[in-house]
């Protein structure tokens, strides 16, 4: 490590990691209830299993972006983070919170809206962690070095919190309430984190491959205009069915088609600079990662939201298992596999180790992209029966589950396979470390 207060970072991923298993064992149960419906339907009912899985992949999600930040930052600000000491606090009380948050929820303490939740102490305590970080993190970029990375970091850090806000305004009219719910959910993950995306592959493709800074920032703030361009007034396919005006119709379809491009330009982005740049470097893990988090984020943001965007599609596919195949690749090729991948290339520095398990944590990521790809199409093929059945043909929502029994028993095999796939990860990562020494052969001197 270059400045000490990075060592931060290291309880960050910790934490993170900790909620990612939480995540995925959520995960694990409710898929299990699709294909065993009575499965723990008295002790822990499906809608907070799926509350449980939702709320921690959020909170994992965010935990690793500020993890990713003190790691960054003061390498790009060359300073130290302003306050350690705030650092893990703010580290304590989104702890605190989110474990609070998922032991409410199993005794039936929730507020019932989607992603949010949290009771409102909790969304106030999230604020709060917020305003801590911002100052945090803000003030060594303004005291410090200022770089395209961190000022897109930053606006897009800024972004989640001020979205955020949206969070304590529930309006009575439904229809309303809905408007303003999407700018945090839609405006979160195909807004502003999209630009923490960028930022952070930015950062690891300067580290990594070792191609001029300038370079790296033009496609930074291309990719940034097309993601805030397309993303914005993309936010419009979630208004076609609940009651907005009709031209929402129009501006969702047209915005939303567009968004496929800042995604397709990480991709180029990305493999351009691995190209151009030296590929000998000795974390082979991390480049894997970041090339794969591009590649997964086209995929499952790009192309499979593109699936079932456009109004006329979307008529019959909303609210269907070709939401959950878009939803579930998304989630996990933009931003699990960012942080996945800095987590990758920064633990040999916090750790004070050379890069170590690469074999293991490359196999995690075989393992996992590919059972993610499998639960993907299960889950596709599974909506395209679902809407020609149920929205097509009219048969009833159950009558219709039933027939997709075989998708979602794949779903759970797949689903088991992340699992095992994340503890090679975990492993790879917390596990012991093997130095590896030099052989020494004694050299002969030829003889005078």
């Amino acid at each position: 490590m270059k400045y000490a207060s990075q060592r931060v970072a290291y309880w960050y991923f910790a934490g993170a990691m900790s909620l990612f298993a939480v995540q995925l064992l959520a995960g694990g149960l409710a898929g299990t209830v699709y294909v065993l419906p009575n499965f723990l339907s008295e002790l822990l009912p499906f809608n907070i299993i799926r509350m449980i899985h939702t709320n921690a992949l959020i909170v994992w999600l965010l935990m690793g972006f500020f993890g990713c930040a003190y790691y960054l930052v003061p390498e790009e600000a060359e300073r130290d983070i302003e306050s350690p000491f705030l650092a893990y606090v703010q580290l304590g009380l989104l702890m605190f919170g989110a474990l609070s948050a998922v032991a409410g929820y199993t005794v039936g303490i929730h507020e019932g809206r989607e992603f949010l939740e949290q009771p409102l102490w909790i969304k106030v305590a999230i604020a709060v962690v917020a305003v801590i970080f911002l100052y945090n993190i803000s003030m060594t970029v303004l005291r410090g070095r200022k770089t395209a990375v961190t000022n897109v970091l930053l606006l897009g850090l800024w972004g989640i919190a001020v979205f955020w806000l949206f969070a304590f305004y529930e309006p009575t009219n439904i229809s309303l309430d809905k408007v303003y719910w999407w700018y945090i959910v839609h405006l979160w993950v195909e807004g502003v984190w999209e630009l923490v995306m960028a930022s952070v592959l930015a950062f690891l493709m300067i580290k990594m491959t070792g191609v001029d800074r300038e370079v790296i920032e033009k496609w930074l703030y291309s990719i940034v205009g097309l993601a805030l361009f397309s993303g914005l007034l993309g936010t419009g396919h979630h208004y076609y069915w609940i009651g907005a005006p009709g031209y929402w119709q129009w501006v969702g379809s047209i915005f939303s088609a567009l968004e496929v491009a800042p995604f397709f330009a990480m991709v180029i982005f990305a493999f351009s600079m691995a190209w151009r740049g030296r590929r000998d470097h000795p974390n082979k893990a991390a480049m894997l990662w970041s090339l794969g988090c591009t590649v997964g984020a086209f995929f499952g943001a790009g192309v499979w939201g593109f699936l079932h965007t456009l109004s006329f599609v979307n008529y019959y596919s909303h609210g269907t298992q070709l939401t959950a195949a878009h939803g579930h690749l998304a989630f996990f090729g933009a931003y699990v596999m960012l942080n996945l991948a800095l987590i990758t290339y920064a633990m040999p520095y916090l750790r004070g180790h050379k890069p170590y398990n690469q074999s293991l944590n490359i196999l995690s990521f075989w393992i996992m992209t590919t059972a993610m790809t499998v639960m993907t199409f299960a889950l596709t093929f599974a909506g395209i029966v679902q809407i020609q059945l149920q929205r097509v043909m009219g048969e009833s929502y159950m009558e219709v589950q039933d027939q997709l029994a075989m998708f979602y028993w794949i779903r759970l095999g797949s689903g088991a396979l992340v699992v095992v796939a994340a503890l090679l990860y975990l492993y790879s990562i917390f596990g012991p470390v093997r130095e590896r020494r030099a052989s020494q052969t004694a050299v002969l001197q030829p003889a005078e």
